[in-house]
């Protein structure tokens, strides 16, 4: 059994007096607290870093050493794995402890984006597409779910009202999240309507459907049993999966989402559990039609019916399954390596009745995580249960 046992969270947003460099030794360092480890205690480090272009220091892994001496000369090495990056990582450290190399495990993830132009963003965060089929495409990212959320409508009918509900419920959750880049009550009519606050970016896709450029790190401590059995607080993975598609969008159905289905199915298998049975999901809503086809995927709705969970409240606060209680990538913030350990940490935090006032719900047992990197290429699915 593999245990999250300590963690620490920056704010993420705009961070102009940080670095890749001070983000990730202050949340190593403060996961460390956490934890009342010493840092010779740890046995391996993780850290998830995307870069692609944002900063100009590469070869980042060894900058978490400089958050205590102790670590020095423990193995570090750097993942990635795109928008996934951070789960990535954490999923390295729980496989290091179940093969018994090590005990304690230091994840840290880290990203920050916004010392860079709004094209060398754009530009950056289209490498993790197909770039024979996407070097052309002016609008970035934001232009490849574009087309998938057009690609929606022709099939399956208009969701510009069940997107808006999306970015209006997120946005609704992160006003209560202090660690949240945008924490503002938007409203519906305000994500449904274009306008100059509110105008098209992509498509058919307005400002309030994309998640915003951050800055921030998150990080935790992964334990065995053992050590975990002799700590103040204790949430196991109860299952873990990784399925990855191909990453030409042409070569697949891009409104099946086919690998985040199989990431789910073989996570809650592993888990011995079935969707119902979870209290809350951390999904990855880079875009709200990533959102809406998490639902479908996942097994919450059939294809083509996702405005329904949205539309039926399901996914609030107060729904069957709440989604995205922290606000989610569109209301907290979405700084790439970072990403996936923040739902993690969240997610831990919820269990643990920890998280912070505005967003824990009322007695969580187990949680489901989805982290994607591209459009559903790299899918990760973590299920958390409090062990105590």
């Amino acid at each position: 059994m593999v245990a999250i046992v300590a963690w620490s969270h920056s704010r993420f947003g705009r961070q102009a007096g940080e670095s890749v460099e001070s983000l990730a030794v202050s949340a190593a360092a403060e996961a460390l607290l956490h934890a009342e480890l010493a840092a010779e205690d740890i046995d391996e480090i993780f850290l998830g870093h995307f870069n692609a272009g944002f900063s100009a220091q590469d070869f980042t892994a060894a900058l978490v050493l400089q958050a205590d001496a102790g670590l020095r000369f423990k193995p570090a090495t750097r993942v990635e794995n795109a928008c996934a990056t951070g789960s990535a990582a954490v999923h390295q450290g729980v496989r290091a402890i179940e093969s018994g190399r090590a005990r304690r495990v230091l994840v840290v993830g880290v990203e920050h984006m916004t010392n860079s132009s709004a094209a060398d963003i754009g530009r950056n965060l289209l490498r993790a597409s197909y770039l024979p089929e996407e070097a052309d495409n002016q609008l970035g990212f934001a232009g490849v779910f574009a087309r998938i959320a057009d690609a929606y409508r022709d099939r399956y009918g208009d969701p510009a009202d069940a997107l808006a509900a999306i970015a209006a419920k997120n946005h609704k959750n992160g006003a209560g999240n202090p660690y949240a880049q945008m924490r503002k009550d938007l409203g519906f009519d305000f994500c449904r309507v274009e306008s100059e606050r509110n105008p098209r970016v992509a498509g058919s896709l307005k400002r309030t459907d994309c998640s915003p450029v951050s800055d921030g790190a998150a990080a935790l401590i992964l334990a065995d049993d053992a050590t975990a059995a002799t700590m103040p607080r204790a949430v196991r993975f109860r299952g873990i999966a990784h399925a990855q598609d191909f990453l030409p969008l042409a070569k697949r159905d891009v409104l099946a989402f086919e690998g985040c289905t199989l990431a789910w199915a073989r996570a809650l298998a592993a888990a011995g559990l079935q969707l119902a049975d979870l209290s809350f999901v951390e999904t990855h809503d880079c875009f709200t039609i990533a959102e809406l086809l998490e639902y479908e995927a996942m097994g919450l709705t059939p294809p083509g019916r996702g405005a329904d969970a949205i539309r039926e409240g399901w996914t609030t606060m107060a729904g069957k399954l709440p989604v995205n209680p922290s606000g989610g990538l569109k209301a907290k913030g979405h700084p790439i390596g970072a990403t996936g350990v923040s739902m993690h940490v969240l997610s831990a935090m919820q269990l643990c009745d920890a998280a912070p006032a505005g967003i824990q719900l009322a007695r969580p047992t187990l949680a489901g995580i989805f982290n994607m990197g591209g459009a559903a290429v790299a899918n990760y699915v973590s299920i958390l249960e409090r062990r105590r």
